[in-house]
């Protein structure tokens, strides 16, 4: 019996949130679960097919997206569709499934990143990521226990950064030390500070913006140190 037929055979029992699944740990395999944990995998296409219909419409494109990201062969891709429709009409509450997820699976958070990089690219194959999927997104990331700077990384390695990412704004990597975003907080402040934007020879009607970008720059500083604990101070 197939894993995909092992699901649909349990289906009903494994797609309802009640009970804990019987997760089976392989502490060797840092990001992967062991290939016959069923209540893993059951939980993890509990919360990809959920993701689908979050904004009220399931595609083909997300189902043939779904497959790949679960490496399902090719003959196998009908039972992968039964068991997509089946957990989409029967899990009533992703959040218990994402918990039971990162609770279970805390101590492995490359594994709770390979899911959640999973579902961006099911939520991602219609070609645009809505506004609910998103929120979905950040639901599951907060309940894997990732932290909103972890978030952000993941979710801009897949659809570039936002434009309010302090990380973008300041031109540095979600990864950098604190040193490399103080050094980089530092030039950029230096060459947009209104004063010396005024004495390279702009005019005064530029003040304003560069007024704005400081503004900006200073926020973004300080939000990024917000998020790694630290005070902020005068730099």
């Amino acid at each position: 019996m197939s894993l995909w037929t092992t699901l649909l055979d349990r289906g009903r029992r494994l797609f309802d949130p009640g009970p804990e699944p019987d997760f089976v740990d392989d502490a060797d395999a840092a990001c992967a679960p062991d290939p016959h944990d069923v209540g893993f995998t059951a939980a993890v296409v509990g919360l990809g097919a959920k993701l689908a219909k979050a904004d009220g419409l399931v595609t083909d494109a997300e189902i043939m997206a779904f497959s790949r990201v679960f490496r399902a062969p090719p003959e196998e891709m009908e039972n992968v569709r039964r068991v997509f429709n089946l957990a989409r009409q029967t899990v009533r509450g992703y959040e218990a499934y994402a918990r039971r997820i990162g609770k279970r699976y805390g101590h492995r958070p490359c594994l709770l990143e390979g899911v959640l990089d999973g579902l961006f690219q099911i939520a991602a194959a219609d070609g645009a990521v809505t506004q609910p999927e998103m929120e979905y997104l950040k639901t599951v990331s907060q309940a894997f226990g990732f932290s909103e700077a972890t978030f952000r990384r993941i979710r801009a390695s897949h659809l570039g950064p936002d434009r309010d990412d302090p990380y973008h704004v300041l031109g540095v990597a979600h990864d950098a030390d604190i040193s490399q975003i103080k050094v980089a907080y530092r030039r950029l402040m230096a060459d947009h500070h209104p004063d010396r934007v005024v004495q390279m020879g702009a005019p005064r009607e530029f003040e304003e913006t560069a007024h704005a970008k400081a503004a900006a720059i200073t926020a973004a500083y300080a939000r990024i140190r917000a998020e790694r604990g630290l005070l902020v101070r005068q730099d």
